[in-house]
């Protein structure tokens, strides 16, 4: 249900050169650990290919669950901010994308309650 979340406010999101604040959808509940850490990370793909899937995952997890972009993708050159606020209160999430290239970059341990922007490059 959290991933859903997420995949809908990212779908809403996706923007082109655009760092817009993810909302969730209409009638969704709001997210948030109560610890008071801010958890959005704006995506930038900066590769020179199209990013066609984002996953984000708590550490401690052997998933990566669902594709948080779901139907859309990530241009390069366009930005996405995500919440990455799973309820959890985990501040520590590896990331995985895969590009129209066959390129799948993971990163591992990034600390979404100190890192406000990720990018990805070449």
């Amino acid at each position: 249900m959290i991933k859903m979340m997420l995949k809908a406010a990212v779908a809403a999101a996706v923007l082109i050169g655009s760092a817009a604040a993810a909302a969730p959808p209409a009638g969704a509940p709001a997210i948030q650990s109560r610890d008071g850490y801010d958890r959005h990370v704006t995506i930038k793909n900066r590769t020179g290919w199209t990013m066609l899937r984002f996953y984000a995952s708590d550490s401690r997890s052997d998933d990566w669950e669902e594709d948080i972009l779901g139907s859309d993708v990530l241009e390069s050159g366009q930005d996405v901010r995500i919440n990455i606020d799973d309820g959890s209160g985990a501040c520590i999430y590896d990331f995985k994308a895969e590009f129209t290239n066959g390129q799948e970059l993971t990163r591992s341990r990034i600390n979404v309650c100190e890192v406000s922007e990720y990018t990805y490059t070449r």
